[in-house]
């Protein structure tokens, strides 16, 4: 029932919906030499020892988006395949900074992104939009200096967020980024207690006041913190099946999901960097489904939160859930 229903995706990196065909396409056409030699030599790449194992591959991979065209495939591709999940709302992430750092100009990568957008909306029915991220493993200047760089963006971003390895990185550091963020009215979100421990999310909190963090998983071994969470209505972008490749969680049975969402905190599912992790957006709510025993009911809420966290206007939110609720509706009474 829960695979037809109208979805959210808050949580994915542009640059991590590279599927291995494209990316070894992409290499040819830019003349960029990559190590693997097929399909099969890459996805057996896939096999990664933690977060940074994975950033590592993640950077070498997306050294093959060099032009405009490159970023337009890249989001006409990922925009189709999320729509045959049923997702009707994308907030997509993307990190200008690594390809900045390859003389490809913020216009090049944000113009093919946009124009994708754009015709993924005539064409499928599909919305996006776009937080960029910074990256935590640089410094805070450096994450100030792409916020005053996307200035002429502006009005078609929808914000900002914080991304990388955390440990050794953590949220304070980047304490005026945000507050310079919220200065200008921009949305924000953070990547927190993904390998970072829960002290991490309660900084994130205190010193960088986000709308959304962004994983969240540690959280669920503070009490303290998950009221807060509640509280203050903050909600986590999960990501099962990228916790589960990453060894955040050892057997997706005891992912944190689940208690997080009983405990009243606004849980989300998402796919995070979907090829590399083996699941577009419904294969992970196939696998938390199954790994948790969530009922069609229980699975329906967590659709219905992917768009009460959004950052969407009231009326498109509300418009979702009434859809929502027609199909559960309508699948109960085709059970009945």
């Amino acid at each position: 029932m829960w695979a037809q229903l109208p979805k959210a995706e808050l949580h994915v990196h542009l640059e991590g919906t590279l599927e291995p065909a494209m990316l070894l396409e992409l290499a040819e056409r830019n003349r960029v030499p990559v190590p693997w030699n097929s399909i099969e030599d890459l996805e057996g790449a896939y096999h990664f020892e933690g977060l940074p194992h994975f950033l590592t591959l993640l950077f070498q991979g997306a050294r093959v988006l060099r032009q405009r065209r490159d970023f337009y495939d890249l989001t006409h591709a990922y925009l189709r395949r999320a729509h045959q999940d049923g997702v009707r709302l994308v907030e997509m992430f993307v990190g200008p900074q690594t390809f900045l750092d390859a003389d490809i100009p913020l216009d090049a990568q944000l113009g093919g992104v946009f124009d994708a957008i754009e015709d993924a909306r005539s064409g499928f029915g599909i919305d996006a939009k776009v937080l960029l991220t910074a990256q935590r493993h640089r410094t805070e200047a450096a994450a100030l200096e792409l916020l005053d760089m996307a200035r002429p963006w502006y009005d078609r971003l929808l914000g900002f967020g914080l991304g990388g390895a955390e440990r050794g990185n953590p949220p304070a550091e980047f304490a005026n980024y945000y507050a310079q963020c919220r200065r200008l009215g921009l949305r924000t979100t953070i990547h927190a207690g993904e390998d970072g421990p829960s002290d991490y999310v309660r900084e994130a909190l205190d010193v960088c006041h986000p709308d959304r963090i962004d994983h969240g998983v540690a959280a669920a071994d503070d009490p303290e913190l998950i009221k807060r969470l509640v509280d203050e209505r903050i909600p986590l972008t999960m990501c099962p099946l990228s916790n589960l490749r990453l060894g955040v969680t050892p057997d997706l049975r005891q992912h944190p999901l689940r208690r997080l969402q009983q405990a009243g905190v606004l849980v989300t599912v998402n796919s995070d960097d979907p090829p590399y992790f083996g699941g577009y957006l419904n294969d992970n709510y196939r696998a938390i489904a199954t790994a948790l025993d969530l009922t069609d009911h229980d699975v329906a809420t967590l659709v219905g939160n992917g768009f009460a966290a959004s950052f969407a206007e009231r009326g498109v939110v509300d418009a979702a859930l009434a859809d929502i609720a027609d199909g559960t509706r309508g699948h109960a009474r085709g059970t009945s």
